[in-house]
């Protein structure tokens, strides 16, 4: 069922997306050469038990996950793309790292992910969080009241495409409130002017995600990390957006 806001709900839901890019950005921060993944995720985590938070992710359990995922970020590295179960490896120079991260404050939920290279980057790597970053400006663009699901789809699709690169349709954005995952949801390629439209009280994450030479995934072993079929990177870009009269307002804006 697809849910549409009002103006005061909205307003309730800045507090959760002012917290999830706050814990993104001090993650990120701490994201150095030698840093195991379990450290970032105990950061994320005591964040949160001093927000007064609740995770969205620890008890998370969907039909395509192997059991309840139990930790409180999705770290994907290198190869991985989405839900990377955080396990003990420490980051390398030149690691590309993505973290994905959504959590309840005051019963509103807010989901935001960002890439980045850890140490010294490859160019390819760069070019790659870049083309995420402007499909989800294209994305956000497009979200405009009176549109169409179709036309963020259709925007996220353009930009991955002028660059070469291929789009898969299984994991996209979807919509947000009180829950992690509703509807619609909103791939990342798709046809201008179709789909659900874009009504005002509509809040909904958008989240391109590309692999640098495949559209093809893969779950590992730990029955919840996505990653590419023929080992190349991936890059992940997200934000919490909600659709409004005068258009639309990014709720996880990062500083």
């Amino acid at each position: 069922m697809i849910e549409l806001r009002t103006p005061a709900e909205i307003e309730q839901m800045r507090p959760a997306g002012r917290f999830v890019a706050d814990v993104l950005q001090q993650t990120a921060a701490a994201a150095k050469v030698g840093v195991n993944l379990l450290e970032l995720d105990r950061i994320a985590h005591d964040l949160i038990r001093k927000a007064g938070a609740e995770s969205c992710y620890i008890d998370y359990h969907p039909s395509f996950g192997a059991s309840p995922f139990g930790k409180v970020i999705c770290t994907s590295v290198n190869d991985a793309v989405l839900h990377g179960l955080p396990h003990d490896y420490r980051l390398q120079d030149g690691d590309l790292l993505t973290l994905d991260f959504a959590a309840s404050v005051d019963g509103w939920v807010a989901d935001s992910a960002i890439s980045l290279v850890v140490g010294q980057p490859r160019d390819a790597d760069l070019h790659l969080i870049d083309t995420t970053r402007r499909a989800l400006a294209a994305g956000i663009q497009a979200a405009q009241p009176g549109g169409r699901v179709g036309d963020i789809s259709a925007a996220i699709g353009a930009v991955a495409h002028a660059e070469g690169y291929t789009v898969n349709l299984q994991f996209g954005g979807h919509g947000v409130g009180h829950t992690m995952h509703g509807d619609p949801h909103i791939a990342n390629d798709g046809r201008a002017g179709r789909g659900y439209p874009l009504r005002p009280g509509l809040v909904i994450a958008i989240e391109p995600w590309f692999l640098e030479s495949t559209d093809e995934i893969y779950t590992d072993r730990d029955g919840w990390t996505l990653r590419s079929a023929d080992g190349s990177r991936g890059a992940h870009s997200e934000h919490t957006v909600a659709i409004t009269e005068d258009g639309p307002l990014v709720l996880t804006a990062r500083d």
